[in-house]
C-alpha cells in the first residue's frame, strides 16, 4: 500500500501539468499512466493567444515554449484571396512533445507509476485505488485526468451526456511545396468561400522544419468525402478551397493523414466526495474552436494554485470541498466561453440563415479592412507602435 495526498489518474497534458505543479509545490502525489513516454496523438498542435498567459499561470511557460516553433506572422485568406498578414504568437508543437516536455518538469518528489487503475473506491476521507500490477494506493484525493477514457467512469457512477455527436472533425497532416524550397508564407489560415464546403478553416504552420496542416470540417464520419480525401488529398483540398494555389503554389500532402472526430459531452454525477475531474475527463471542447488547452490550463491552475492547498489544510475530502472547484467562477467562465465558441464557429461556418451569411460577409470585410490598414512585414512586426492584436483561437487545434 502506497500512501499519498493526491493520486493523479492519467498522464496526458492535464495530468502531467497537475503532477508538475504539485511537485513544485512540495505536495505528495502519485501519477498513474500506462505510457512511459507519451505516444503521438492528434490533439493540441499549437499554443497562442489566451493559451500562453494561462500556461504562464502554471509556472512552466518558459520550459514549454522552448520546445515549440513560433511562426511570427500568419497570412489570412478568405474567399480565395489573402486579406491580411498579421503578427502571430502561434507556437507549433506536436501533442506528444508538449506532454513529454511537461512530464520532464515533474520532480522526483512525485512518483510516476506506469500501469492502469482497475478498481477504485471513494469516501469523504480517503480514496483507494487498485492497480493492474497488483499495487494499491491510498490517497486523500483522486484527480481524474484520463481524457476520453471510460475505464473508471462506471466504477465511480459517472455518466457521459453527449451534447453534440461528431460536432467537428480534425484532419492532421504534413504539407510540402512542390518544386520550391518553401511556401511564401510563414503560416496560413484559409477560410472557405462557401458554406457547403462544410469546413471551418485550414491552418498551415511550422513545427520544426515541417509545415503542419490542421483542417477542420463539419461532416459525419460515414461521409464519402473522407475516403476521397485519403485517396487524393490535394485534389480534394482544391475542390473545397478554390484559390488555395494562389497562396501555396503547387503542394503535396506528405506523411500519414490522421482524422479525429470530436463529440461534445459533459459528465453527470461528477460532484462526489474524494474525486475531481479535469480537462476532457470532465467535458470536451471543439478542436476547431481551439479552446481545449485553455480549459486544461484553467482547470489545473485553479485546482493546484487555489483549491488543493486549501483542501489539504483541513481534514476530510467531502463533497463540499469538491463543489468549490466545479463552482470556481474562473473555471465556469472558461467552460461557458469554450462551449459558446464551439457553437458559434460551427454556425458561422455552415449555417445558411440570413444572419449567419451576413456575419460571414461582415467578417470578410472587417478582416480585409484590417489587412489594408495594418500591414506587417515578414518578421511579424507592425510599422506603427500599436501592440499586436492577439490571435483568434480559430486556427489552433486543442
Amino acid at each position: 500500500m502506497r500512501y499519498t495526498d493526491i493520486a493523479i489518474v492519467g498522464g496526458g497534458l492535464a495530468g502531467s501539468t497537475t503532477a508538475a505543479m504539485l511537485s513544485r509545490a512540495g505536495i505528495a502525489a502519485i501519477m498513474i499512466d500506462p505510457h512511459t513516454t507519451y505516444p503521438p496523438d492528434l490533439r493540441c498542435e499549437k499554443l497562442g493567444g489566451t493559451q500562453t498567459p494561462r500556461l504562464r499561470k502554471t509556472g512552466f511557460d518558459e520550459e514549454i515554449l522552448r520546445a515549440t516553433t513560433v511562426d511570427g506572422e500568419v497570412w489570412e485568406a478568405r474567399f480565395g484571396f489573402v486579406v491580411a498578414k498579421k503578427p502571430s504568437d502561434q507556437h507549433g508543437v506536436m501533442y506528444d512533445t508538449l506532454v513529454n516536455t511537461m512530464r520532464a518538469q515533474i520532480s522526483s518528489s512525485v512518483e510516476t507509476l506506469y500501469t492502469k487503475v482497475v478498481e477504485v473506491a471513494t469516501s469523504s476521507e480517503r480514496q483507494r485505488l487498485v492497480l493492474a500490477d497488483g499495487g494499491t494506493i491510498s490517497a486523500r484525493l483522486i484527480v481524474l485526468a484520463n481524457g476520453l477514457s471510460i475505464s473508471l467512469r462506471h466504477l465511480l457512477g459517472l455518466g457521459r451526456r453527449i451534447i453534440s455527436e461528431c460536432h467537428s472533425v480534425t484532419l492532421g497532416f504534413d504539407v510540402a511545396p512542390v518544386d520550391r524550397p518553401a511556401f511564401p508564407f510563414p503560416a496560413l489560415t484559409y477560410w472557405p468561400k462557401r458554406s457547403d464546403a462544410r469546413m471551418a478553416y485550414l491552418s498551415i504552420f511550422p513545427i520544426g522544419n515541417t509545415m503542419r496542416a490542421n483542417m477542420m470540417v463539419y461532416r459525419s464520419m460515414d461521409d464519402i468525402w473522407f475516403r476521397e480525401f485519403r485517396e487524393n488529398p490535394e485534389a480534394t483540398m482544391r475542390a473545397v478551397m478554390p484559390g488555395l494555389d494562389r497562396m501555396t503554389g503547387g503542394f503535396k500532402v506528405s506523411g500519414p493523414i490522421k482524422i479525429r472526430p470530436a463529440d461534445l459531452y459533459v459528465t453527470d454525477n461528477h460532484r462526489q466526495a474524494g474525486v475531481v475531474l479535469i480537462g476532457d475527463a470532465f467535458a470536451t471542447s471543439c478542436p476547431a474552436a481551439g479552446t481545449g488547452t485553455d480549459k486544461v490550463f484553467t482547470d489545473v491552475e485553479r485546482l493546484c494554485n487555489v483549491h488543493i492547498p486549501s483542501w489539504l489544510a483541513t481534514e476530510g475530502m467531502g463533497r463540499a470541498k469538491i463543489d468549490m472547484f466545479y463552482d470556481d467562477p474562473v473555471k465556469t467562465a472558461c467552460d461557458a466561453w469554450s462551449a459558446a465558441k464551439a457553437w458559434h464557429l460551427r454556425s458561422l461556418s455552415i449555417d445558411n440563415g440570413l444572419t449567419w451569411r451576413a456575419r460571414r460577409w461582415a467578417r470578410f470585410i472587417g478582416r480585409l479592412a484590417q489587412g489594408l490598414t495594418q500591414p506587417t512585414n515578414r518578421s511579424g512586426t507592425r510599422p506603427s507602435s500599436s501592440p499586436p492584436r492577439p490571435e483568434s483561437h480559430e486556427g489552433r487545434l486543442a
